[in-house]
């Protein structure tokens, strides 16, 4: 029995496309106002600008407990960076992952299946309702590619995590679940965002917002971009440009939580069974603010 808890809908009507550009229009300027900007378009444009004064980086460095006033003005720099000293400190890093199982097992989740690093950021990729234990069923038998749980609110895993406050609006956590090898691709999102590492490990890589000029970009929609681009396997017959791009590897321990500056490109792998959860600013990013 699922309880009351239930997922959202996943109907995708069928849109003209005046009512598709009428709707994109409407969100955009939903999330300007959100984030307190006149226009996506420009505050896009405004923090690849800024990103060209950026030095060329070959590592992400790692930095100790900062609080709130600290962090932001590192942050401001507009590099990636780690913070030790926080996530580990949280109720449900100390938690075995068999608590996803005993606890939370009739909890409804949707899986990302199938092929989801080809179709990671379109609207109609191949997803299936379930419970936790249904998923860890799932994920224990599949061959290949394995299901994921990804970009999901639960809040019943949150109520044991105490995020610091970086910055004065944040979306509500989200958090990603699955065995090694399931994979984020390459993308960018035009928020800043802040990464936790619960359990197990992963390699992300990073690049910079004006690199999006080698990596081949396709628009998800205002504040998300995709990239085909694999850095893990990469393709330079058919993504010359991509030779260009400063791509940077970090691997995330238990721990850790990476900043990510807004626009910044990143793929995340799983190298272990993990958890992970992240929270996006919905403000101003903090390299404009600045300028």
């Amino acid at each position: 029995m699922l309880g009351k808890q239930k997922l959202p809908p996943r109907a995708l009507a069928a849109e003209t496309p005046e009512q598709a550009a009428a709707k994109k229009l409407a969100r955009e300027q939903r999330d300007a106002q959100v984030r307190g900007v006149a226009s996506i378009h420009e505050m896009r444009e405004a923090i690849k600008l800024a990103s060209r004064r950026l030095p060329h980086i070959t590592e992400v460095p790692r930095v100790g407990l900062l609080d709130a006033a600290a962090f932001r003005a590192r942050a401001a720099l507009n590099l990636p960076f780690l913070v030790e000293g926080i996530v580990g400190r949280w109720p449900l890093t100390r938690q075995q992952p068999s608590i996803l199982r005993e606890r939370h097992g009739h909890m409804p989740v949707r899986a990302r299946v199938g092929d989801y690093i080809g179709t990671a950021f379109a609207p109609d990729r191949a997803m299936q309702d379930m419970t936790m234990a249904e998923y860890l069923d799932l994920a224990e038998r599949t061959e290949g590619l394995p299901p994921y749980l990804g970009n999901l609110e639960l809040k019943e895993l949150n109520s044991m995590c105490h995020w610091p406050t970086f910055f004065d609006k944040m979306g509500p956590p989200r958090f990603w679940i699955g065995p090694a090898d399931t994979v984020t691709p390459l993308h960018c999102d035009y928020d800043d965002n802040i990464f936790a590492q619960i359990w197990g490990t992963k390699r992300i890589f990073l690049a910079p917002p004006h690199h999006d000029e080698f990596l081949y970009p396709k628009e998800a929609n205002a504040i998300l971009f995709g990239s085909p681009f694999d850095p893990e396997a990469p393709d330079y017959e058919r993504y010359p440009l991509a030779r260009q791009a400063n791509l940077v590897e970090v691997i995330v321990q238990p721990g850790d939580m990476l900043y990510v500056p807004a626009g910044w490109y990143h793929q995340v792998h799983a190298l272990t069974f993990s958890l992970s959860s992240n929270r996006w600013a919905r403000a101003v990013p903090l390299v404009m603010q600045a300028v």
